[in-house]
């Protein structure tokens, strides 16, 4: 029985094999194959020594500061949604409000201030239509 002495690689030949790897389209299992190194192993001399490594990437996570402008609530109550121009943009709708679609197709855009009584009577006069 023979066995195999592990191999010491210098973080030369670790970066080298490791750029090697790392061009777009390169097969890592390839370039590991004729080093004669499991693809693994390859895999992480990529994390470390790799121009993924250490210097490239940031020491922590970091968060970015972000900023959300909600849009301006919509005026009027009740929207009928079959005018001629039946679905606006969505930048035309607001967060508070709510689409009802009914069963005979139509929709009717509701924000968040609308008269319950009067949002009843428009949904049953559009569905007796």
């Amino acid at each position: 029985v023979v066995a195999e002495a592990r191999r010491r690689w210098s973080d030369a030949e670790k970066r080298a094999i490791a750029t090697e790897a790392s061009p777009p389209g390169a097969i890592v299992s390839v370039v590991a194959r004729r080093h004669g190194i499991s693809p693994s192993l390859l895999f992480r001399w990529l994390k470390t020594h790799g121009p993924l490594g250490d210097s490239a990437r940031p020491s922590k996570p970091h968060f970015l500061p972000v900023a959300i402008q909600l849009p301006a609530p919509a005026t009027g109550p009740i929207q009928p949604a079959d005018a001629p121009n039946r679905r606006p943009a969505l930048a035309n709708t607001t967060a508070a409000g709510i689409e009802i679609a009914l069963t005979n197709g139509r929709c009717i855009r509701v924000s968040a201030g609308a008269d319950f009584a009067t949002l009843k009577a428009v949904i049953d006069l559009l569905e007796a239509r």
